[in-house]
This record gives structure tokens, C-alpha cells and sequence, in this order.
């Protein structure tokens, strides 16, 4: 049997479930195409809907003949299809696709699915507990630091986005240079201590019944908004995708520091808001400083 394997969608675990496969002796295959071409492949067959979802397209059919497709599962936020269940609607809407598996990121789940998905590719119950337990170092997805939040002559600015967009380097890419040509600090939500995140998500008004992508908004927000050095709020969502940007319009009205909501698209190089975005941040920045409105959280 052959496997894809996607790093994908901002995902913190693919280095755990390619240990695993390796382990579990499976044929692996991940995506080599550059960026561009992958996520031209996708806007090909699904132009007018989110760019994640096209570069994620794009990267399973380049794929080319696997049996399955192993793809990191997203967290959802309100009215948001795609990503509570792309690996349900992508066969309906593209015929021919490997069959697709969605993998939890994290979680008390993800041991069970590393196991159901053993048991499916191996038929081998001791082979698959032998490799879970090789592999159980890799589940913790990592030590957990907090990011700079200054740097010599720039201003900080909070980059509140979805995983899928900021945290994926093949669609944030150009928005990071964007910011660094601005004379900007960014730090992206992705980057931040993922407990840290949860536990201010849990603060969110109705946290036990809101989607798992808002609390994870949410709580990068409360997290990076509250430290003095923090001078404005941009928030990301991916482009042509209506439920991410309509949680962040209502996260925007939560702040009162400088906010601006932008859309990112695969390949995109250039905003002209973020001038002005910079100048509120930078101009304002002493004004705020001096009359203490920017108290800090520990």
C-alpha cells in the first residue's frame, strides 16, 4: 500500500506521523511541487473557494496514484464546511481522489487514530503497538516557547489567523516579508505556546459550545493583546474563505488597540492597507505608551 502524507494546513504533527508510517513499514510519498504549481493544480478544478482548500486539492493530486491521503484535520470556527469536514467534501466535489483520512492534531484522540490507522494499513496488532510506542516521544508536537515579543527599532504587531493560513510557510510566506519590508515585529498566532492559547480560549463567552477554531483565535488574541509591547492587532483571513472572515470581523471589535482585517491568497506579495495599518501602529505608539492604556499581562 501506498501512503501520502500531507504537511499541509499548518500542521504540528507531521514529523510523529511520518515516524509512524516509517515504522509501520508503509511506502511514503509527500508533496515536492513548489508552492505555485501545487496550488494552481487546485484553483484549476475549485476556483472560487478557499485557498487552503485549493493548495490542499493541489497537493493530493500531485500525488498521483497512493491509495490513501492522510490530511491534518483543521479547527473549525462558525458556518465553516471545509473545515469541519474537507475530507468528506473534497471526493463529492472532485471524482477520482485517493481515499482521503483526516488525523487530529493533538489531543487525547490522536493515540486511538495512530492506532485505527495502523490496523488499517497493517493488519498487524503487535507491529502496530511496537510502533506506537517508538513513536510516542514525537506526540507531544514539541517544547512550547513563547516567541519574542520585541526587536530593536520596530514595532510589535499580533498576527491573529487561522493555523491553516499563518501557520503553513507556503501561504504566510508572503505576508511575513510584507511586514519585515514594513519595518514591522511581527508574531504570528501559530507560534505561540499552544497550552498558553487554550487555556485564555476557555475564557471565550460560551467556550463549551464554540468551535474549536474560535477558541484558538480567541485565545491568541487575549494572549498577545494584553503585553505592553503588542502596539496593534492584524488579523489574516484566507481568501474567499466567508466563515474566517467573519469570525475575525467579530474578533476585531474586541480589541481596543489598532486592529485592521486583511485577506491572504496563495502567492500574494502586497497590501496596500498595511502602510496605513503601520502608521496608526507607529504613530500612536508613544500617545498610548504615555498614558499607560496599554497595561501588560503577565
Amino acid at each position: 500500500m501506498k501512503v501520502g502524507l500531507l504537511n499541509s494546513l499548518g500542521t504540528r504533527y507531521a514529523r510523529y506521523w511520518a515516524a509512524l508510517l516509517k515504522e509501520l513499514g508503509v511506502d511514503t510519498v509527500t508533496p515536492s511541487l513548489p508552492p505555485g504549481e501545487a496550488l494552481a493544480l487546485g484553483r484549476e478544478s475549485l476556483p472560487d473557494e478557499p485557498v487552503q482548500v485549493q493548495l490542499v486539492l493541489g497537493r493530493i493530486l500531485e500525488l498521483g496514484r497512493v491509495d490513501a491521503v492522510l490530511v491534518p484535520r483543521a479547527a473549525p470556527v462558525t458556518n465553516d464546511a471545509w473545515g469541519e469536514a474537507l475530507t468528506e467534501l473534497l471526493p463529492r466535489r472532485i471524482s477520482g481522489l485517493p481515499t482521503l483520512i483526516a488525523l487530529p492534531e493533538g489531543g487525547d484522540e490522536m493515540g486511538a487514530a495512530a492506532m485505527d490507522l495502523g490496523q488499517r494499513l497493517t493488519r498487524n496488532p503487535g507491529r502496530v503497538r511496537l510502533a506506537l510506542e517508538r513513536v510516542k516521544p514525537l506526540a507531544s508536537g514539541g517544547r512550547e516557547e513563547m516567541p519574542s515579543l520585541s526587536r530593536a527599532s520596530r514595532a510589535t504587531v499580533a498576527v491573529i489567523g487561522p493555523r491553516v493560513l499563518l501557520g503553513d510557510p507556503d501561504l504566510s510566506g508572503g505576508l511575513r516579508a510584507a511586514l519585515e519590508e514594513l519595518g514591522l515585529h511581527p508574531v504570528f498566532s501559530p507560534d505561540l505556546p499552544a497550552s498558553q492559547v487554550a487555556a485564555r480560549g476557555e475564557r471565550m463567552e460560551r467556550a463549551a459550545t464554540a468551535p474549536a477554531g474560535e477558541r484558538e483565535l480567541f485565545g491568541a488574541l487575549r494572549l498577545l493583546e494584553g503585553k505592553s509591547a503588542v502596539r496593534g492587532i492584524l488579523l489574516t483571513s484566507p481568501a474567499r474563505d466567508g466563515a474566517h472572515r467573519a469570525a475575525l470581523n467579530r474578533l476585531s471589535g474586541q480589541t481596543h488597540k489598532p486592529a485592521l482585517v486583511i485577506d491572504v491568497d496563495g502567492g500574494q506579495r502586497e497590501w496596500p492597507e498595511l502602510a496605513g495599518f503601520r502608521d496608526r501602529v507607529t504613530l500612536g505608539a508613544s500617545a498610548r505608551a504615555a498614558t499607560g492604556a496599554d497595561g501588560g499581562e503577565a
